[in-house]
């Protein structure tokens, strides 16, 4: 029993016994570096920079690219494309089922064996006998309220109906009055709207800023190009928050307005749209109320 409590305590003594590494330098024997160490220390050190290696190492498999470049991992895009892929084979495989149900009944007519085609034959003879001029084609309550509703839809559309392809209705830049309205007359090509000084002005579309710059007589200025060749000017800011070359977003902030240049007369925001280079009304697809 001595001997194990012995054994145990040079053991213990052995862990905490001080050693000293140093490093010298082999020609002159000059001591460049000297550590104090134990042997306990050294194993506290080894595993916890071995536990830390694992974390590290998971986390890199896990959370970033890399896993990738690892047998057995197969890549993110790879499985993208082989989803889209198998979609796109099953499309094709029920269409191709379609054509072929319509080819072998086109086949089935020209041979005479008009029975087993698989349609309505009685409904089809039924509609060529059908008289047009006893249809009521007049217009619905229902289908008069749709016409009504689209008609307001294309007010502030800026396409020209709104079956387009897209529905490109435009956020109004800031709300307010109209202190000066559209007039290509008089070569005013686009609208005033009172402002109270730095109020936010925001982009009526998603775009790409093109200019960003101040001029003397229209002061801060900003210029936004958008879809489908529209084009939208800022004038009179007080600041710009966007430069050129960024993306925004509808509805995002990109100016305050304010009266800099010298064709200002209060705090307002001049306001201009432009279609495939040449000026239209903004009050014709904006409600600035």
């Amino acid at each position: 029993m001595d001997e194990k409590r012995e054994h145990k305590r040079n053991l213990a003594q052995k862990l905490v016994d001080k050693y000293r590494l140093v490093i010298l330098n082999e020609d002159t024997f000059e001591e460049k570096v000297s550590l104090r160490l134990t042997r306990l220390n050294v194993f506290v050190v080894v595993g916890v920079s071995v536990i830390l290696l694992i974390i590290m190492t998971t986390v890199l498999i896990a959370f970033t690219g890399l896993r990738e470049y690892i047998p057995g991992y197969s890549s993110t895009t790879l499985k993208q494309q082989a989803v889209g892929l198998a979609y796109k084979a099953d499309s094709l495989q029920t269409i191709v089922d379609l054509n072929n149900q319509y080819l072998n009944s086109i086949k089935r007519v020209l041979s005479g064996d008009v029975k087993s085609v698989e349609f309505n034959r009685d409904s089809i003879l039924e509609n060529q006998r059908l008289n047009t001029d006893d249809v009521d084609l007049s217009p619905s309550k229902e289908d008069s309220l749709l016409r009504d509703m689209v008609v307001q839809e294309d007010k502030y559309n800026f396409l020209e109906t709104a079956t387009s392809r897209a529905n490109y209705a435009l956020f109004p830049p800031i709300k307010g009055p109209l202190s000066e309205g559209y007039n290509l007359k008089e070569k005013h090509f686009g609208v005033d709207i009172v402002a109270t000084p730095n109020a936010p002005v925001k982009s009526v579309s998603d775009g790409t800023v093109i200019f960003t710059g101040w001029t003397s007589e229209t002061g801060n200025v900003i210029i936004v190009e958008h879809s489908y060749g529209l084009v939208s000017v800022y004038k009179h800011n007080a600041s710009l928050t966007k430069e050129q070359g960024e993306r925004v977003r509808r509805g995002e902030v990109i100016a305050t307005a304010g009266s800099t240049g010298e064709f200002s007369t209060g705090p307002h925001l001049h306001f201009e749209l432009w279609s495939e280079g040449h000026s239209v009304n903004p009050t014709d697809f904006i409600d600035f109320q």
